[in-house]
């Protein structure tokens, strides 16, 4: 008789499913149609929304032989999986708004779960960025914070470089499967990180690199860490993406400064202008932490004065939409319905909110007065 399947193992099923994504997996959880999904035919599974197509696929995926196939395949690569029911799936991963529903990885798990920054930045580091990257990535992984970054070329490898030997580690999230190092000239350092460190991926393996993967992945790196320090970005990059993650999920953001004159630091010093914390060293980063790292906290009140201070210096379109909030939490509408400020303006105003820790977006597009 056939073992049956478990409710872990379904849900990578699902994952690993052509044409089912984050959502349609939602709907079958919540509804109840993990448990026994092997069991399950084509015609029970449009009951769950699911087209033809899509019901075909999964029951072909959910056989026993093909489920035998998937573990197998894992097993040669020395890749393990690990999904929300299990222990092992990162706490801080459950608070984002669409955790992954499998994480694919080589290493050391429990990396994921200890406290955690990510450095992140262009791939066309200068000389000054990839050491500042480097050494800070080194300082915080000797002081107790793991170092999450994108194993890109640039200013992510020189923070995984900086932090793999030291004692908390570093994590390489891969928009590629964990088995397929992408740019492959970084080979070697993911080679080192999957031997000392932790590669994780959301993405099946064999699945071919698709560019909509990369802004999937910045997600995870700002859902695993405490914070995100940006180290050079130009205006639109995947830095800057990955910043603005953190911001939705009510994390920290950090800037290291950088050359006025340089494009490549354009996108991290607009995040400065609008709040984001200046860091200089590792102190900048752990002071943030106080209940982690109490030795380098603030007096007790400095927070209120820091609040304060931020404030008094909103600029008149951001004081404009705080004072709108003193009333209500508000959606964009009803925030758009007043009037007060052009699209545009508003939407500004309200990200250099956030940066400053003044407002915060909860679900639904609804923002609030922290």
């Amino acid at each position: 008789m056939t073992e049956e399947l478990s409710m872990s193992e379904a849900i990578v099923a699902m994952h690993e499913t052509e044409g089912i994504g984050w959502i349609t997996i939602d709907r079958i959880v919540r509804r109840g149609g993990v448990q026994g999904a092997q069991r399950r035919r084509e015609a029970d599974w449009r009951e769950y929304g699911l087209y033809p197509r899509q019901s075909s696929k999964l029951v072909e995926k959910l056989r026993p032989e093909a489920v035998d196939a998937s573990r197998r395949r894992r097993a040669r690569k020395g890749v393990s999986v690990v999904t929300p029911l299990d222990p092992g799936y990162p706490r801080l991963l459950l608070e984002i708004e669409q955790p992954p529903w499998a994480l694919y990885y080589i290493g050391r798990l429990e990396l994921a779960d200890q406290p955690s920054v990510a450095i992140v930045g262009t791939r066309m580091a200068t000389a000054y960025g990839r050491r500042v990257a480097e050494d800070l990535a080194a300082e915080c992984a000797s002081g107790g914070l793991t170092v999450v970054s994108g194993l890109a070329k640039g200013i992510d490898a020189a923070a995984h470089a900086g932090a793999l030997h030291k004692p908390a580690g570093t994590v390489a999230v891969l928009a590629s499967p964990a088995d397929s190092p992408y740019p492959y000239e970084n080979r070697a350092l993911y080679r080192d990180i999957a031997r000392e460190g932790l590669v994780l991926s959301e993405t099946p393996l064999g699945t071919p690199l698709h560019p909509g993967q990369f802004p999937l992945r910045n997600r995870i790196i700002a859902g695993l860490s405490l914070g995100t320090v940006v180290v050079e970005a130009a205006e639109r990059s995947g830095a800057i993406i990955t910043a603005e993650h953190a911001l939705k999920m009510n994390r920290d953001v950090f800037v290291v400064p950088g050359p006025i004159t340089s494009p490549r630091s354009a996108g991290a010093l607009r995040l400065f202008r609008e709040g984001a914390k200046p860091v200089m060293d590792v102190s900048d980063i752990k002071k943030e932490y106080p209940y982690l790292f109490p030795r380098v906290s603030e007096p007790p009140s400095a927070g209120f004065g820091q609040a304060a201070a931020k404030r008094l210096e909103m600029s008149p379109a951001e004081r404009t939409v705080y004072e709108l909030l003193l009333d209500r939490p508000r959606t964009v509408d009803e925030l758009a319905e007043e009037r007060a400020l052009e699209d545009g303006a508003l939407h500004a105003a309200l990200l250099a909110l956030q940066m400053k820790r003044i407002v915060v977006q909860r679900p639904g597009a609804l923002y609030a007065l922290l």
